[in-house]
């Protein structure tokens, strides 16, 4: 899908989400049903997607005004949502509490250090951490985002020493937020990013919050059985879809190829998400129609306009 929109200056097509620019100072947002993981755009989407994605996001955004101000003005549509532009601070706040996913790879491979956060001995994959930790990587604008310590963040120029302050403190009262939705909802966020920007001299969260594609969830019920016996968690995230492809010798890497989405996988993926957001918000996902989607978007921000 590709708009025209009265007043705009320029569109961003990213891996998921589209962002186009208005001269007003607005951001329309289009959440695709397009699904990417390694930094790479898989060739099948799948369908409301990007409905999941953005009904999320909005839900979370309004459960978190009041802990930081972010961009989200309005959601027009069940795919998109209109907001503040901010000018983006090129990182990533990424946040853990447990030893999963690349955190638990790099443990696993012997290092004990993680964008320069030490990581104790003795714990096993998907054990909490003491205290939640901080990782950030850079934002890249082509390819894949690079871990980073907050030190080289700072010393690079990347933030400064008060805004990164700002940042960690949001970053943690966030999570701390998600982490207590979850838990009321029989689930645990494992771990999330965030993303910022600025107005002016104020620090602002853009972008989404606590979805599928930004966060890791394990069901609350069974964890603590299953990490005594050393056996897999149960979740809903998007990591299902990365150890699949990862069982099929694709990592995002030069020379390999995406294995095979046959419709029966797709619809599995599909369901994934829908499962998620009626676990996260409590209410019956109501899919909108993928017939004439691009027309129902357009007419939708017209009228927000």
């Amino acid at each position: 899908m590709d708009f025209q929109f009265p007043q705009q200056t320029s569109v961003y097509h990213g891996k998921v989400r589209d962002v186009y620019t208005l001269d007003n100072g607005l951001l329309v947002m289009v959440a695709s049903d397009r699904i990417s993981a390694f930094d790479v755009i898989l060739p099948h989407p799948i369908p409301n997607k990007g409905q999941v994605l953005n009904q999320i996001a909005a839900f979370m955004l309004d459960a978190t005004a009041d802990i930081c101000p972010n961009w989200k003005i309005a959601t027009p549509d069940p795919q998109v949502t209109m907001g503040k532009r901010c000018e983006p601070l090129k990182v990533e706040m990424v946040i853990r509490g447990y030893l999963t996913g690349h955190a638990w790879r790099t443990y696993q491979s012997g290092k004990r250090s993680l964008c320069g956060v030490e990581l104790p001995e003795g714990l096993k994959e998907n054990d909490p951490f003491p205290t939640p930790i901080i990782t950030p990587t850079t934002k890249a604008a082509v390819g894949h985002d690079e871990d980073i310590s907050k030190e080289a963040l700072i010393e690079q120029g990347i933030v400064s020493a008060a805004d990164w302050e700002q940042l960690e403190k949001y970053t943690r009262a966030l999570y701390q937020r998600g982490r207590e939705i979850a838990r009321d909802r029989g689930l645990i966020l494992v771990d999330t990013k965030y993303e910022f920007g600025k107005i002016g001299d104020d620090i602002y969260l853009m972008d989404e919050i606590h979805t599928p594609d930004s966060s890791r969830y394990f069901y609350t019920e069974g964890y603590e059985e299953r990490q005594r016996a050393g056996s897999a968690q149960r979740q809903l995230s998007k990591e299902f879809v990365r150890e699949w492809l990862i069982a099929n010798n694709f990592m995002g890497k030069e020379g390999q190829t995406v294995p095979e989405m046959t419709p029966e996988w797709i619809a599995t993926i599909r369901q994934r998400y829908i499962e998620l957001y009626e676990q996260l918000t409590g209410t019956p996902f109501e899919p909108a129609s993928v017939e004439h989607a691009a027309e129902r978007i357009y007419q939708n921000v017209l009228k927000a306009l």
